[in-house]
């Protein structure tokens, strides 16, 4: 139900400032539709890949492993290993989430969930060598990721024990 009212608030939004655009631009209408053209299509395979490849990891993940690993009882190995997941998860949210709730499924506890989920957001490998040692910096980057990495397992213990 959630996503629902995510997604109608984003149409929402989307369809607002296209009626502003048309009222007080008109003029740019033909170039908002070639960008917009433009980056469905871009998008469109990358989507696609994701969230098969979502699929698949997610459909591959052995229960077994998270029961023993990730679950409730796994305490603080187990908000460690998931940290470490969301590290090395790569991709977007498709993947991440997919992941996330089949691991969920499968008998995940909330600790690991949440430094799972929050380790991929704050401190994803791939985003960090792909997008911010480029453009940030590896001077920034080490010192965004020292102090963010204690966050996910920090978050993991207080929803161990709000579990």
């Amino acid at each position: 139900m959630n996503i629902l009212i995510g997604t109608i608030l984003i149409w929402g939004a989307a369809f607002w400032a296209v009626r502003h655009l048309h009222r007080t631009a008109p003029e740019a209408r033909p170039e908002l539709y070639r960008r917009a053209g433009e980056t469905f299509l871009f998008m469109l395979p990358r989507l696609a890949v994701g969230l098969i490849g979502a699929g698949f990891l997610a459909a591959l993940l052995p229960e077994a492993f998270v029961q023993r690993w990730l679950s409730a009882q796994s305490g603080v190995s187990g908000i460690l290993l998931a940290t470490g997941f969301g590290v090395l998860t790569p991709g977007g949210p498709f993947v991440a989430f997919a992941i996330g709730a089949s691991a969920l499924k499968a008998g995940a506890g909330a600790g690991a969930l949440v430094a799972y989920v929050t380790s991929w957001s704050l401190v994803s490998m791939v985003r960090t060598l792909s997008y911010e040692v480029p453009l940030m910096g590896r001077r920034f980057t080490l010192l965004r990721v020292m102090i963010s990495l204690p966050a996910p397992i920090l978050l993991g213990l207080i929803a161990s024990l709000a579990q």
